[in-house]
């Protein structure tokens, strides 16, 4: 039954379908920025290509073999200091730190793909229009009820032709409406 249950459990998380949706909604935002680097670059891209052209190829040569010298330099002496009896030790050292390394990146990785998920639940809940239910809902926890406004009942009992303000009466039709909207925009995607 353990297997059935992880099964259930897994088949029944929305977290990953969260996942999929923020980092949909974060490559479109992304996306946006695309034409504003596109018009950076191309205004940048004139004095980048004169810069090449100017640049003498005798000096990118000369510079390419320092580097080479330098690199072919460092090798040799790394060669030259390994000595056989650390080999092992520095060996076991390196796979070690690499152990940790790898677990940290592993608990990094769980926790951007905790934020990703979140902003994708926050991202359906907007797009399900659940956002302006929450914020129904706090509008109408604000609203001062008639039990609070003392003197407005009073009012309101010795003018028997005079209703409740109308206001009073909607806030639970909004939060219904809001929820049936929720439940309907739930159902067509």
């Amino acid at each position: 039954m353990a297997i059935a249950d992880d099964l259930k459990k897994t088949l029944t998380d929305p977290t990953p379908l969260y996942f999929a949706a923020g980092t949909a909604d974060l490559a479109v935002q992304q996306a946006k920025k695309v034409p504003g680097l596109i018009e950076q670059l191309r205004a940048e891209a004139p004095v980048r290509i004169e810069a090449v052209k100017n640049t003498d190829p005798k000096i990118v040569q000369q510079k390419a073999r320092e580097a080479q010298e330098a690199v072919t330099a460092k090798f040799a002496e790394m060669f030259t200091a390994i000595d056989p009896k650390k080999l092992g030790e520095t060996a076991q050292d390196l796979a070690l730190r690499g152990v940790g390394v790898a677990a940290e990146y592993a608990v990094r990785a769980k926790e951007t793909y905790d934020k990703v998920a979140e902003h994708g639940e926050q991202t359906v809940r907007t797009w399900r229009g659940e956002v302006s239910e929450e914020i129904v809902d706090i509008a109408v926890a604000v609203e001062p009820g008639p039990e609070q406004e003392p003197a407005a009942a009073d009012a309101s009992a010795d003018a028997p032709g005079e209703e409740k303000p109308a206001a009073r009466r909607t806030a639970p039709a909004r939060k219904a409406n809001a929820k049936k909207a929720a439940a309907v925009s739930g159902d067509e995607s």
